[in-house]
């Protein structure tokens, strides 16, 4: 596993929109080559995002794709995984785990206090999965989300 480059780009956006299709939205993942490149990789100023890559086969074959997060309860950082995607015919090689332990460590690293994401309900695998790694899911909270119309009507009003 490794950080990625500009490079990893196309490949990226190969698995964002493998993970749409599995999530059953393949006509939600509208990014392009620039959005990513604006995000992960700027020409000025800091990345608004940040990603890991895993490699098989002598290609990308997973993903971690995260920002940096805070808490007002600690006053301190910690890192949103917004995506974390491995090829299904590499899953069960460790790749979700390196991920994961990557990102742990980034925080533990920083002095940041939070390693956080969401996971659909219905994906019981991963959940498993995440369960198995000390996770422990946050039942209590609701997931809100302003997009497409409703966006702009709040924009607006």
């Amino acid at each position: 596993m490794r950080e990625a480059t500009i490079d990893d780009v196309d490949d990226l956006l190969r698995l964002v929109r493998e993970l749409a299709a599995y999530e059953r939205e393949p006509e939600s993942a509208t990014a392009t080559p620039e959005h990513f490149r604006e995000a992960l990789f700027p020409s000025d100023g800091s990345p608004a995002a940040y990603a890991h890559v895993a490699e098989g086969d002598g290609r990308v074959v997973g993903m971690a794709i995260w920002f940096v997060s805070f808490s007002t309860w600690t006053g301190r950082h910690g890192i949103w995984l917004e995506d974390l995607f491995v090829e299904p015919e590499q899953r069960g090689r460790g790749i979700g785990k390196a991920f994961l332990v990557r990102l742990a460590q980034l925080c533990l690293e920083r002095g940041w206090t939070r390693f956080e994401w969401w996971v659909l309900d219905w994906n019981t695998p991963s959940i498993e999965f995440y369960r198995s790694q000390g996770a422990v899911a946050q039942e209590e909270w609701t997931t809100f989300r302003v997009d497409g119309d409703a966006l702009e009507r709040l924009a607006r009003s």
